[in-house]
């Protein structure tokens, strides 16, 4: 991978990984459009930590109450807030752990085709904007119940399929619960940081297991760029999607479908 095509994919990376918008949309028709080679296990793994940084600095007093919440069921105490949140995230985050060893490579293997990715752009795009018009918005995150958490993190599974977007069937299914836009937003990147901690791990396993050389000079670059970008995409999420909502999302999820039907297809 020369260094152009590893900046620019950990720009995109860093800016679509958070965004529901698709960041696997993004990775499938950016390299299309410049005839660039399959980037690879090993940028992908740069990228997840990054990605992983980015979250856990941005809502690193949210991790630290998450932290608290585990020692309080350690010590037997569930009824706290943290506790409560606590697993609300560990339950909520077993569904896309079990899929992702069970069918990610699989997934990977039959489902990663620009096809596929046009039907999620497009369905999961219109179905997150009825949902952000329509739903009731009467709920905050202390609010969210283990069953809402758990059916957040079947809907979190779902998101292995490409074009999906992990933060935009999370965060339109909280909203389906009625949960307020930004703290479906919030809870969503809390609930995305354990699936892309174990996603790295498994990455970095394989590659480390498969005797490949690796740059790592290079991987920490993307990481960095991945880091730096995620973060400053978090932050105008979560400023926009207060004001505005998810529909300019939506709307781009239906642009950018339109564009991978016109240049791959």
């Amino acid at each position: 991978m020369g260094m152009t095509q590893l900046i620019v994919l950990a720009i995109v990376q860093g800016l679509t990984e958070f965004l529901p918008i698709s960041s696997s949309g993004h990775l499938i028709l950016v390299p299309g459009i410049f005839g660039w080679t399959d980037q690879g296990l090993a940028f992908d793994v740069a990228v997840h930590f990054g990605s992983l940084i980015a979250v856990c600095v941005f809502f690193r007093f949210d991790i630290i109450e998450l932290i608290r919440g585990t020692g309080d069921i350690l010590t037997g105490d569930n009824s706290s807030a943290n506790a409560r949140m606590a697993w609300g995230i560990g339950l909520g985050t077993l569904p896309a752990a079990v899929a992702g060893l069970l069918f990610a490579s699989w997934i990977a293997a039959n489902l990663r085709d620009p096809r596929v990715v046009v039907m999620t752009l497009a369905g999961y795009g219109i179905l997150m904007a009825l949902v952000d018009r329509y739903a009731a918005a009467e709920r905050n995150i202390t609010d969210i119940r283990i069953r809402d958490a758990i059916i957040i993190g079947f809907a979190q599974a779902l998101a292995l399929i490409p074009g999906t977007s992990r933060s935009g069937i999370t965060i339109t299914t909280a909203r389906f619960l009625g949960i307020v836009r930004q703290d479906a937003a919030r809870f969503s990147f809390l609930l995305s940081a354990p699936v892309i901690l174990l996603a790295t791990i498994y990455e970095a396993v394989i590659l480390i297991t498969g005797n490949v050389a690796v740059a790592w000079d290079n991987l920490a670059l993307a990481a960095l760029i991945s880091a730096v970008v995620a973060y400053i995409s978090i932050d105008f999420f979560m400023r926009v999607v207060r004001v505005i909502g998810l529909i300019p999302f939506a709307i781009y999820r239906l642009l950018l479908a339109s564009v991978i039907v016109y240049v791959l297809i």
